[in-house]
């Protein structure tokens, strides 16, 4: 890697990185099946991600394939879900209603209850589980999902726009065939589900960075929460202050997520690229462009392991989009830098506000918010890893 990354992180994918197999899943079928019109949750941008990928000539290449992905049978999705909780979904995706539906989150303003709920999320989920093996068989180096990331979903309870957790169940696909999974999650909402579906696992490792529990959805995640038994030191959870920008998102990553994962050695990568810590998202509190997900890429490529990518979060639609454009373009090897496709993400888009391509334009932070943000970080940096690289081998 160029030695100037360590501080700045990259604008390109890494020319010497052997060619990978690149795997994106889509279904079509996932339109007929949107979440009610007031809700957050649009269901479009997975439909507008792969039409904007695609018109740029993304989905053609050589080792490059679209996959159709089919839904989750009922044995695959009761390997986190209940079967009462299952069936519950069930009835009230067709209209039947019992009382009881909401002790379990469903019929929430976060969850409702709306016609082909069901059918949405065992296809979103099949996707999920589809990537995984399609890794497994050996076919693929890098797949994405941009239907999939509801990684708020309990065994039993619906949460955070989530119903069955697609993350959760392709980490368990995957470990359960012998991998060791390293869980990457950058939503902005800590990834409380996943976290669960592995805190007594030492062969599942999931390394969440979200926006700080004391203010946003679901009030978990802080540096203690680290694992309980066999899975302890195997959780982390790495909370940002309100307004982290991507130089201090980067400094996190480095400091925490790299030397974790060089110690883990995970068989597998499985990332969630939740869009809502960009700047601008209505639900959220954070100043990140979509650089600082293009440049944490590069770095988890450079462990030349197999990687799943699912969507997640990611509230203002047009940013979520060229986001995860982006994203696809550099896991698949495709990202040509910023002035190959200036121009090309606001024309595409329908967006008058940014003019510049799929990057980002760069924000401009203010030195007394850096200088606040850093010393907040500095904090909880320190904390993570006095409580977890001792576990690991390592120096706090």
């Amino acid at each position: 890697m160029p030695s100037g990354l360590e501080a700045q992180g990259s604008k390109h994918y890494n020319p010497d990185m052997p060619e990978r197999n690149s795997i994106f899943l889509y279904s079509g079928e996932l339109k007929k099946y949107p979440f009610p019109p007031d809700h957050p949750f649009n269901t479009s941008r997975a439909p507008k991600t792969y039409d904007l990928i695609k018109s740029m000539g993304w989905l053609s290449g050589e080792h490059t394939l679209e996959v159709e992905p089919v839904s989750a049978e009922r044995s695959s999705l009761e390997k986190f879900h209940t079967s009462r909780y299952l069936n519950a979904l069930e009835k009230a995706s067709e209209g039947k209603w019992n009382d009881v539906f909401l002790t379990m989150g469903i019929g929430t303003s976060d969850c409702p209850a709306f016609r082909g709920m069901y059918a949405h999320s065992a296809l979103a989920t099949g996707a999920t589980l589809t990537g995984a093996n399609w890794i497994l068989a050996g076919k693929a180096d890098a797949v994405f999902n941009p239907h999939g990331g509801f990684h708020h979903a309990f065994p039993e309870r619906a949460a955070g726009f989530c119903y069955i957790n697609d993350s959760a169940l392709g980490c368990m696909a995957l470990a359960d065939a012998g991998k060791r999974v390293l869980y990457l999650d950058v939503d902005v909402h800590n990834g409380d589900g996943v976290a669960f579906a592995f805190r007594n696992r030492s062969d599942v490792m999931t390394i969440s960075f979200h926006e700080n529990p004391h203010i946003l959805f679901p009030g978990t995640g802080f540096e203690n929460e680290i694992g309980e038994g066999p899975g302890k030191g195997y959780c982390v959870n790495v909370p940002l202050p309100v307004g982290t920008y991507d130089q201090a998102y980067f400094t996190a990553f480095k400091q925490v997520a790299l030397p974790l994962m060089k110690s883990f050695q995970p068989d597998v990568i499985v990332m969630e690229l939740g869009a809502d810590a960009l700047a601008g998202d209505p639900l959220a509190h954070l100043e990140l462009t979509n650089n600082v997900y293009a440049d944490i890429l590069v770095r988890v490529l450079a462990f030349d392991r197999p990687i799943l990518m699912v969507g997640g979060g990611g509230y203002n639609v047009d940013n979520t989009v060229r986001a995860w454009a982006l994203a696809w373009s550099v896991l698949s090897g495709q990202d040509e830098g910023e002035e190959a496709n200036i121009g090309l993400g606001g024309t595409l888009l329908g967006s008058t506000d940014w003019k510049g391509g799929l990057r980002d334009r760069d924000l401009v932070i203010p030195e007394t918010q850096k200088e606040s943000i850093m010393r907040s970080l500095e904090t909880t940096l320190a904390n993570v890893k006095s409580n977890v690289f001792p576990l690991h081998g390592l120096q706090p």
